[in-house]
């Protein structure tokens, strides 16, 4: 990075980043002009820093550029909107080669283009370790956005995409295993979540929706907590059979519990949403529980697995005490 300027960097990521239709003025002004045509723009930030949400040695820069865009695109999609731009901070140690950061645009290009998402611009500065910040939009489409705080008693509670694989992944790297069971490792590297599944629940009439990014547990019970109710998981071992089979393999090798991961691991950015009960519910979601009155203050945001304590110690991921 120390042999280029900044306008000599940005005339090799330029021509990587890919545009969308709402981009009416993409990268090389002040500012990016984007179309809103339903009037309203949903907007989340994400901020990746090295060596706490990644590691080089883990993953490659197109690795981390699918992330860094992949978790910003599933907030949008969990609002029931579609994503359609991002904007990109990066901070830049001087010693880090260009063909990292070429190669962190490429994998964020990857992301976003299928959906059409456009990279519209961004920030530049030096430092001494990596951080990445995302900045996505999206867009409703006339939809209401579907909050946290709307599920209601008598709602089944349902996920859209796998569970338990990028914690999975992550124990392998930090177990010295990166070339064990690949698919598992690739989910954490380069987690897909169905993006398509979130304006498509906001159709099907969910009532609550969020991505599961920091655990199936500590996430619910933030869904729980805002809507004032209690959620009860249907039998682990029913709910996830597809997951904990995919798992099984790292768990024996690592001599770990595969439910661990499925309850507590993040960072597969699942949309976890809750339904009327007897509702048609769009594909890929499948109930894995029931949303529950509160019997009293204390379970407000309680989260059971079979009306019992889950079966797990681990809670999710803590941005200040992992």
């Amino acid at each position: 990075m120390a042999d280029l300027s900044e306008t000599d960097l940005l005339a090799r990521i330029f021509p990587l980043l890919p545009t969308g239709p709402e981009s009416l003025l993409g990268p090389g002004d002040d500012a990016a002009v984007l179309a809103a045509p339903d009037g309203r723009v949903v907007v989340s930030l994400d901020v990746l820093v090295e060596n706490r949400h990644f590691r080089r040695d883990w993953s490659s820069a197109a690795d981390v550029g699918w992330r860094a865009a992949m978790q910003n695109l599933a907030d949008v999609a969990a609002m029931g909107a579609r994503p359609t731009a991002v904007v990109v901070g990066l901070v830049l140690p001087a010693d880090l080669p260009v063909r990292w950061v070429t190669g962190f645009a490429r994998g964020m290009a990857a992301a976003c283009a299928p959906s059409g998402v456009a990279v519209v611009g961004g920030d530049l500065s030096a430092g001494d370790e990596v951080v990445v910040a995302v900045a996505v939009h999206g867009d409703l489409a006339g939809r209401s956005p579907v909050l946290r705080s709307g599920a209601q008693v008598g709602d089944v509670l349902a996920l859209a995409g796998a569970q338990g694989r990028s914690a999975a992944g992550m124990a392998l790297l930090q177990a010295g295993h990166p070339r064990a069971h690949l698919d598992v490792v690739d989910s954490y590297r380069r987690p897909r979540p169905v993006l398509a599944a979130g304006p498509a629940a906001a159709d099907a009439g969910a009532t609550a929706m969020l991505d599961v990014s920091d655990g199936l547990l500590r996430d619910a019970g933030r869904l729980a907590s805002a809507s004032g109710v209690e959620l009860d998981l249907l039998d682990p071992a029913a709910a996830f059979r597809a997951d904990l089979a995919v798992l099984d393999g790292a768990a024996r090798l690592l001599g770990a519990d595969p439910l661990e991961w499925v309850l507590a691991g993040g960072e597969d950015h699942g949309l976890l949403a809750t339904f009327p009960g007897g509702a048609d519910l769009p594909e890929p979601f499948r109930v894995i529980g029931h949303v529950c009155a509160a019997t009293g203050p204390e379970t407000v945001g309680r989260v059971l697995v079979q009306g019992a304590t889950a079966p797990v110690t681990a809670r999710g991921w803590d941005h200040f005490r992992a």
